[in-house]
């Protein structure tokens, strides 16, 4: 059993340790196969999400020019809440059902949204209503993430959940990373594109990322419904056996934890995953327009140059996720996202604004133009070929607050990606760990509801903040509730322990 253990442990990321005894067991290699779709199956929900994330704000700024950021808050919030709202009805039905099932309905729901998000500038008004109900039913479909995570964290032994989940994690950085470099590759088939006259399609740097993550999910029910099989073993990693689901599968499973749950520590996991969601929300919605406010950037170089950046800082997650694979084995995992949260707050905190050089206006360049008369009106001129940039006139702020400098947001960036990482994957190792054997689906809908939650309200909290009280404010606010997640960690410290440690099955 040893052998089975230090497999998992010491092999390379996605990779099980072809060598072992057990390796060569059907059952086993049948149970990573498995586990290896549901990497992919995170993969591809991260890739649907982030491949329009850096276009939404040029995108909805095309299809319905009466938006702002606020409403972009609640786009970028409708996915998250839908998730929200999905994630604990996936998570009771694969507990009940073949996870199979939601899985798929789960995906084909997420591949219709992503159609009908390329179809939002055909209605003739409202449009920007449109793009908020296929945001929700992208967020919606996404909601298996519950079902994913619930799947590895039952389907791995304790020593080999950490390094599982890290896989998990890096898959889901992969997506990262993926996703707004295919918007920034596509972003050179321009706003204009072409126009698939037989569809009423107009295939351009907005619509053809979502669409592209249509066929991605085509790819993933196929590997659901060929490769995965249902595997469940205890935290010994005892017990390797398929389940069908029969009534007498239910019953054992069902009478596999007699132990009560630390539910304080569970509330705690909760509350730290929602914070740790809340400020990652709150960076990758104001990345473009505080970017393109402060540098002023184009709609084009805001994609473009933010896709690179995203990129960039989902290569550097999957390196921390390597380095946090190793780490916890040597020194666990609370001091790991102790050391995360404290790094992201050192990201939030450069990124205050400082010095006494400001942000250009938006139409400061126009109104000083020998060739504008005192009649300046700018709504004729938003309507002509020429694209303001800058800070906009009617976020007051821009007036008094300093700009921040270009070294300071690259910093950042840099920061937030190695610390948000390390306090993603290990907030969701130590709830599965704190939670047991037992079925798991439930629970963690209610923690990727959490989440969820956070990017709902993050979105909605930072559109409302900046636009209103400028990023000095925003991120001021942010650096206090890393603050008091620390606080928090520390004062539970002592009872965020795995569920077999608590009841003295295993020394920790």
């Amino acid at each position: 059993m040893s052998q089975l253990f230090d497999s998992e442990e010491n092999s390379p990321l996605l990779k099980d340790d072809a060598s072992s005894d057990d390796s060569q067991d059907e059952d086993y290699k049948s149970r990573w196969r498995s586990i290896r779709v549901m990497y992919f199956t995170m993969f591809l929900s991260s890739v649907g999400f982030t491949i329009v994330i850096t276009s939404l704000w040029p995108y909805l700024q095309k299809v319905d020019d009466s938006s702002n950021a606020t409403f972009l808050g609640w786009v970028v919030a409708a996915y998250s809440l839908g998730q929200m709202v999905a994630s604990p009805i996936f998570g009771l039905w694969s507990n009940r059902r073949p996870r199979r099932e939601p899985l798929v309905c789960s995906i084909f729901i997420n591949m219709s949204a992503n159609i009908y998000y390329s179809y939002v500038y055909l209605p003739k008004t409202e449009n920007k209503f449109h793009m908020l109900m296929a945001r929700a039913f992208v967020g919606f479909g996404a909601g298996n993430v519950a079902v994913v995570r619930s799947y590895v964290a039952g389907a791995t032994s304790l020593k080999e959940r950490t390094g599982a989940m890290a896989n998990m994690s890096a898959c889901q950085a992969l997506g990262f990373i993926l996703g707004p470099a295919l918007q920034a590759g596509l972003s050179f088939i321009g706003e204009h594109g072409v126009t698939v006259k037989i569809i009423d399609l107009q295939l351009n740097m907005y619509t053809a990322p979502a669409l592209l993550a249509a066929v991605f999910g085509v790819i993933n029910i196929l590997l659901v419904i060929l490769v995965l099989r249902e595997y469940r073993v205890d935290d010994h990693g005892r017990h390797i056996r398929a389940i069908n689901y029969t009534s007498e599968d239910r019953e054992d499973i069902s009478q596999e934890t007699e132990d009560d749950i630390d539910q304080i520590a569970v509330l705690t996991s909760n509350i730290l995953f929602f914070i740790v969601m809340f400020i990652f929300a709150v960076f990758e919605t104001i990345a473009t327009p505080l970017s393109m406010d402060m540098f002023a950037w184009t709609r084009k170089e805001g994609v473009l140059y933010n896709g690179i950046i995203i990129s960039c800082i989902g290569f550097e997650s999957i390196l921390v996720f390597l380095v946090v694979k190793v780490a916890s084995q040597r020194v666990g995992d609370r001091p790991i996202l102790l050391a995360g949260l404290t790094i992201i707050f050192a990201g939030f905190f450069i990124l205050l604004p400082w010095g006494n050089r400001y942000p250009k206006i938006q139409w400061a360049d126009i109104k000083n133009n020998s060739m504008v008369n005192e009649t300046f009106d700018p709504k004729i001129a938003s309507n002509s070929s020429f694209e303001p940039t800058g800070c906009p006139v009617e976020q007051t702020w821009c007036q008094y607050v300093p700009a921040i400098h270009l070294a300071q947001y690259i910093t950042s960036d840099i920061l937030i990606g190695m610390g948000y990482p390390a306090c993603n994957v290990m907030s969701y190792t130590l709830y599965s760990k704190i939670l047991g054997p037992k079925p798991q689906g439930v629970y963690m809908g209610w923690l990727t509801a959490s989440g969820s939650g956070a990017r709902t309200l993050g979105p909605v909290f930072v559109s409302q903040v900046y636009t209103i009280l400028g990023p000095r404010w925003a991120f001021s606010l942010i650096c206090a509730m890393v603050l008091g997640a620390i606080i928090l960690l520390g004062s539970l410290y002592h009872r965020l322990i795995a569920f077999s440690v608590r009841h003295g099955r295993i020394m920790e």
